[in-house]
Protein backbone atom coordinates (compact mmCIF):
# COMPACT_ATOMS: atom_id res chain seq x y z
CA UNK A 1 0.00 0.00 0.00
CA UNK A 2 1.03 3.62 -0.43
CA UNK A 3 1.35 4.61 3.22
CA UNK A 4 4.61 6.03 4.51
CA UNK A 5 5.91 4.28 7.65
CA UNK A 6 9.21 6.05 8.37
CA UNK A 7 9.31 9.81 7.90
CA UNK A 8 12.32 12.12 8.11
CA UNK A 9 11.52 15.82 8.57
CA UNK A 10 14.22 18.45 8.00
CA UNK A 11 13.71 21.61 10.08
CA UNK A 12 15.56 24.90 10.31
CA UNK A 13 13.46 26.92 12.77
CA UNK A 14 11.43 28.71 10.07
CA UNK A 15 7.62 28.91 10.04
CA UNK A 16 7.73 26.95 6.79
CA UNK A 17 9.63 23.99 8.24
CA UNK A 18 7.49 24.06 11.41
CA UNK A 19 4.39 23.74 9.24
CA UNK A 20 6.02 20.93 7.26
CA UNK A 21 6.58 19.15 10.57
CA UNK A 22 2.93 19.61 11.57
CA UNK A 23 1.87 18.08 8.25
CA UNK A 24 4.24 15.16 8.82
CA UNK A 25 2.56 14.65 12.20
CA UNK A 26 -0.77 14.51 10.39
CA UNK A 27 0.53 11.77 8.09
CA UNK A 28 2.00 9.91 11.06
CA UNK A 29 -1.32 9.95 12.93
CA UNK A 30 -3.09 8.49 9.92
CA UNK A 31 -0.48 5.80 9.33
CA UNK A 32 0.99 5.10 12.78
CA UNK A 33 4.32 6.20 11.29
CA UNK A 34 7.66 6.91 12.94
CA UNK A 35 8.95 10.49 12.73
CA UNK A 36 12.59 11.52 12.98
CA UNK A 37 13.36 15.23 12.97
CA UNK A 38 16.75 16.48 11.86
CA UNK A 39 18.34 19.91 12.04
CA UNK A 40 21.86 20.69 10.89
CA UNK A 41 24.33 23.26 12.16
CA UNK A 42 27.40 24.39 10.20
CA UNK A 43 30.68 22.69 10.97
CA UNK A 44 32.72 25.68 12.07
CA UNK A 45 36.24 25.54 10.67
CA UNK A 46 38.61 28.46 10.51
CA UNK A 47 42.29 27.65 10.73
CA UNK A 48 43.11 31.26 11.60
CA UNK A 49 40.86 31.45 14.66
CA UNK A 50 42.21 30.64 18.10
CA UNK A 51 40.78 27.55 19.79
CA UNK A 52 38.78 29.49 22.39
CA UNK A 53 36.91 31.43 19.69
CA UNK A 54 36.22 28.25 17.72
CA UNK A 55 34.80 26.59 20.80
CA UNK A 56 32.62 29.63 21.57
CA UNK A 57 31.23 29.79 18.03
CA UNK A 58 30.62 26.03 17.92
CA UNK A 59 28.82 26.22 21.28
CA UNK A 60 26.60 29.05 20.01
CA UNK A 61 25.75 27.14 16.83
CA UNK A 62 24.89 24.02 18.82
CA UNK A 63 22.68 26.03 21.18
CA UNK A 64 20.84 27.43 18.15
CA UNK A 65 20.26 23.91 16.86
CA UNK A 66 19.09 22.70 20.26
CA UNK A 67 16.66 25.63 20.44
CA UNK A 68 15.17 24.67 17.07
CA UNK A 69 14.64 21.09 18.24
CA UNK A 70 13.23 22.29 21.57
CA UNK A 71 10.58 24.30 19.69
CA UNK A 72 9.82 21.27 17.52
CA UNK A 73 9.35 19.15 20.65
CA UNK A 74 6.74 21.65 21.82
CA UNK A 75 4.91 21.36 18.49
CA UNK A 76 5.14 17.55 18.75
CA UNK A 77 3.51 17.74 22.18
CA UNK A 78 0.69 19.84 20.71
CA UNK A 79 0.29 17.34 17.88
CA UNK A 80 0.51 14.35 20.26
CA UNK A 81 3.38 12.97 18.20
CA UNK A 82 6.35 10.91 19.35
CA UNK A 83 9.54 12.00 17.63
CA UNK A 84 13.23 11.19 17.54
CA UNK A 85 15.23 14.44 17.29
CA UNK A 86 18.69 14.53 15.68
CA UNK A 87 21.18 17.40 15.73
CA UNK A 88 23.99 17.07 13.19
CA UNK A 89 26.99 19.15 12.20
CA UNK A 90 27.94 19.57 8.56
CA UNK A 91 26.24 20.09 5.22
CA UNK A 92 22.42 20.04 5.47
CA UNK A 93 22.19 18.19 2.15
CA UNK A 94 24.63 15.46 3.15
CA UNK A 95 23.22 14.98 6.64
CA UNK A 96 19.64 14.73 5.38
CA UNK A 97 20.50 12.29 2.59
CA UNK A 98 22.84 10.17 4.72
CA UNK A 99 20.30 9.95 7.55
CA UNK A 100 17.52 9.01 5.12
CA UNK A 101 19.62 6.28 3.53
CA UNK A 102 21.09 4.87 6.73
CA UNK A 103 17.68 4.83 8.42
CA UNK A 104 15.89 3.47 5.35
CA UNK A 105 13.24 6.20 5.52
CA UNK A 106 10.26 6.10 3.16
CA UNK A 107 9.76 9.85 2.94
CA UNK A 108 11.66 13.10 3.45
CA UNK A 109 9.52 16.13 4.32
CA UNK A 110 10.78 19.69 3.87
CA UNK A 111 9.18 23.13 3.98
CA UNK A 112 9.16 25.63 1.15
CA UNK A 113 10.11 29.16 2.04
CA UNK A 114 9.43 31.21 -1.11
CA UNK A 115 7.88 34.60 -0.47
CA UNK A 116 8.83 36.72 -3.45
CA UNK A 117 8.35 35.76 -7.09
CA UNK A 118 12.08 35.20 -7.52
CA UNK A 119 12.30 33.02 -4.40
CA UNK A 120 9.31 31.01 -5.54
CA UNK A 121 10.68 30.56 -9.04
CA UNK A 122 13.76 28.79 -7.73
CA UNK A 123 13.58 26.14 -5.06
CA UNK A 124 16.12 26.51 -2.27
CA UNK A 125 19.42 24.80 -3.04
CA UNK A 126 19.11 22.40 -0.09
CA UNK A 127 15.70 21.15 -1.25
CA UNK A 128 16.84 20.94 -4.86
CA UNK A 129 19.94 18.96 -3.97
CA UNK A 130 18.12 16.63 -1.60
CA UNK A 131 15.64 15.83 -4.38
CA UNK A 132 18.45 15.52 -6.93
CA UNK A 133 20.60 13.14 -4.89
CA UNK A 134 18.30 11.22 -2.56
CA UNK A 135 16.71 7.91 -3.50
CA UNK A 136 13.75 8.63 -1.21
CA UNK A 137 10.45 10.31 -2.01
CA UNK A 138 10.42 13.98 -1.02
CA UNK A 139 7.34 15.96 0.04
CA UNK A 140 7.74 19.75 -0.25
CA UNK A 141 5.18 21.70 1.80
CA UNK A 142 4.54 25.41 1.16
CA UNK A 143 4.13 27.67 4.19
CA UNK A 144 0.55 27.45 5.46
CA UNK A 145 -0.41 24.51 3.21
CA UNK A 146 -2.04 21.33 4.52
CA UNK A 147 -1.30 17.87 3.18
CA UNK A 148 -3.98 15.44 2.04
CA UNK A 149 -4.35 12.48 -0.29
CA UNK A 150 -8.02 12.71 -1.27
CA UNK A 151 -7.59 14.81 -4.45
CA UNK A 152 -4.36 13.89 -6.19
CA UNK A 153 -3.11 15.65 -9.31
CA UNK A 154 -0.70 13.40 -11.19
CA UNK A 155 1.57 14.75 -13.90
CA UNK A 156 2.73 12.19 -16.46
CA UNK A 157 4.90 12.29 -19.57
CA UNK A 158 5.03 8.54 -20.17
CA UNK A 159 8.61 8.18 -18.92
CA UNK A 160 9.72 5.48 -16.49
CA UNK A 161 9.91 8.20 -13.85
CA UNK A 162 6.27 9.11 -14.46
CA UNK A 163 5.33 5.45 -14.21
CA UNK A 164 6.91 5.30 -10.74
CA UNK A 165 4.87 8.39 -9.78
CA UNK A 166 1.75 6.76 -11.22
CA UNK A 167 2.26 3.66 -9.06
CA UNK A 168 2.68 5.82 -5.95
CA UNK A 169 -0.31 8.05 -6.75
CA UNK A 170 -2.52 4.99 -7.26
CA UNK A 171 -1.27 3.42 -4.03
CA UNK A 172 -1.97 6.63 -2.10
CA UNK A 173 -5.44 7.03 -3.62
CA UNK A 174 -6.23 3.40 -2.82
CA UNK A 175 -4.95 3.71 0.75
CA UNK A 176 -6.89 6.89 1.53
CA UNK A 177 -9.96 6.56 -0.66
CA UNK A 178 -8.77 9.35 -2.92
CA UNK A 179 -9.29 10.16 -6.58
CA UNK A 180 -6.91 11.07 -9.39
CA UNK A 181 -6.67 13.83 -11.94
CA UNK A 182 -4.07 12.68 -14.49
CA UNK A 183 -2.64 15.34 -16.80
CA UNK A 184 -0.14 15.21 -19.61
CA UNK A 185 1.09 18.51 -21.02
CA UNK A 186 2.15 19.20 -24.60
CA UNK A 187 4.63 22.03 -24.27
CA UNK A 188 5.66 23.44 -27.67
CA UNK A 189 6.48 26.92 -28.96
CA UNK A 190 4.15 28.92 -31.17
CA UNK A 191 6.74 28.63 -33.94
CA UNK A 192 6.81 24.84 -33.68
CA UNK A 193 3.00 24.75 -33.64
CA UNK A 194 2.86 26.82 -36.82
CA UNK A 195 5.58 25.04 -38.71
CA UNK A 196 4.79 21.46 -37.70
CA UNK A 197 1.10 21.09 -36.86
CA UNK A 198 1.25 17.41 -37.73
CA UNK A 199 4.00 16.85 -35.18
CA UNK A 200 1.94 18.63 -32.52
CA UNK A 201 -1.04 16.38 -33.28
CA UNK A 202 1.24 13.37 -32.81
CA UNK A 203 2.42 14.73 -29.44
CA UNK A 204 -1.19 15.23 -28.36
CA UNK A 205 -1.99 11.66 -29.42
CA UNK A 206 0.91 10.34 -27.36
CA UNK A 207 -0.09 12.46 -24.36
CA UNK A 208 -3.60 11.01 -24.55
CA UNK A 209 -2.05 7.56 -24.49
CA UNK A 210 -0.09 8.45 -21.34
CA UNK A 211 -3.17 9.53 -19.37
CA UNK A 212 -5.28 6.67 -20.72
CA UNK A 213 -2.65 4.29 -19.35
CA UNK A 214 -3.03 5.91 -15.92
CA UNK A 215 -6.83 5.76 -16.08
CA UNK A 216 -6.87 2.08 -17.05
CA UNK A 217 -4.39 1.15 -14.31
CA UNK A 218 -6.16 3.23 -11.63
CA UNK A 219 -9.67 2.09 -12.44
CA UNK A 220 -8.49 -1.53 -12.21
CA UNK A 221 -7.90 -0.67 -8.55
CA UNK A 222 -11.33 0.94 -8.24
CA UNK A 223 -10.01 4.52 -8.19
CA UNK A 224 -12.06 7.28 -9.77
CA UNK A 225 -9.86 8.94 -12.38
CA UNK A 226 -10.22 11.88 -14.76
CA UNK A 227 -7.77 12.51 -17.58
CA UNK A 228 -6.64 15.73 -19.21
CA UNK A 229 -4.34 16.64 -22.08
CA UNK A 230 -3.42 20.32 -22.19
CA UNK A 231 -1.17 22.48 -24.32
CA UNK A 232 0.94 25.17 -22.71
CA UNK A 233 3.91 25.81 -20.46
CA UNK A 234 4.13 22.63 -18.39
CA UNK A 235 4.66 24.08 -14.92
CA UNK A 236 1.94 26.68 -15.42
CA UNK A 237 -0.60 24.14 -16.67
CA UNK A 238 0.08 21.88 -13.68
CA UNK A 239 -0.07 24.61 -11.05
CA UNK A 240 -3.15 26.22 -12.62
CA UNK A 241 -4.94 22.86 -12.66
CA UNK A 242 -4.03 22.24 -9.02
CA UNK A 243 -5.78 25.51 -8.15
CA UNK A 244 -8.75 24.80 -10.44
CA UNK A 245 -9.30 21.34 -8.93
CA UNK A 246 -8.32 22.41 -5.41
CA UNK A 247 -5.83 19.53 -5.34
CA UNK A 248 -4.53 18.25 -2.02
CA UNK A 249 -1.19 17.26 -3.53
CA UNK A 250 0.66 17.23 -6.85
CA UNK A 251 2.55 14.00 -7.59
CA UNK A 252 5.46 14.03 -10.04
CA UNK A 253 8.28 11.71 -11.02
CA UNK A 254 11.91 12.74 -10.70
CA UNK A 255 14.17 12.23 -13.66
CA UNK A 256 17.36 10.47 -12.58
CA UNK A 257 20.59 12.35 -13.13
CA UNK A 258 24.26 11.78 -12.49
CA UNK A 259 27.15 14.04 -11.56
CA UNK A 260 26.70 17.80 -11.63
CA UNK A 261 23.36 17.61 -13.45
CA UNK A 262 21.80 16.13 -10.32
CA UNK A 263 22.63 19.25 -8.33
CA UNK A 264 19.74 21.10 -9.92
CA UNK A 265 16.33 19.73 -10.77
CA UNK A 266 14.75 20.23 -14.15
CA UNK A 267 13.06 23.61 -14.46
CA UNK A 268 9.57 22.06 -14.68
CA UNK A 269 9.79 20.26 -11.33
CA UNK A 270 11.52 23.24 -9.76
CA UNK A 271 8.89 25.69 -10.95
CA UNK A 272 5.97 23.44 -10.00
CA UNK A 273 7.34 23.23 -6.46
CA UNK A 274 8.04 26.95 -6.42
CA UNK A 275 4.59 28.10 -7.57
CA UNK A 276 2.18 25.41 -6.32
CA UNK A 277 -0.12 26.37 -3.47
CA UNK A 278 -0.42 22.74 -2.34
CA UNK A 279 2.30 20.26 -1.33
CA UNK A 280 4.28 18.54 -4.08
CA UNK A 281 5.36 14.91 -3.78
CA UNK A 282 8.41 14.05 -5.86
CA UNK A 283 8.56 10.28 -6.35
CA UNK A 284 11.82 8.45 -6.93
CA UNK A 285 11.69 5.36 -9.11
Amino acid sequence: MGRYRKILVAVDGSDSSNNAFRQACKIARQDASWITVITTIPLYQDQFEVLSIKEKVSKTLREDGEKILSEIKEVASEEDAFIRPILEEGSPVNTIIDTAEEGNFDLIVVGRHGKTQLERALVGSVTARVIGHSQRDVLVVPKGAAVGWEKILLSTDGSKYSKAATEKAIDLAKSYGGQLEAVSVVDVTEEFHTEAPGAVEELVRKAKGFVDYVKKKAETEGIKTETLVREGETFKVITDLSKEYNSDVIVMGSHGRTGMKRLLMGSVTEKVIGYALCPVLVVKG
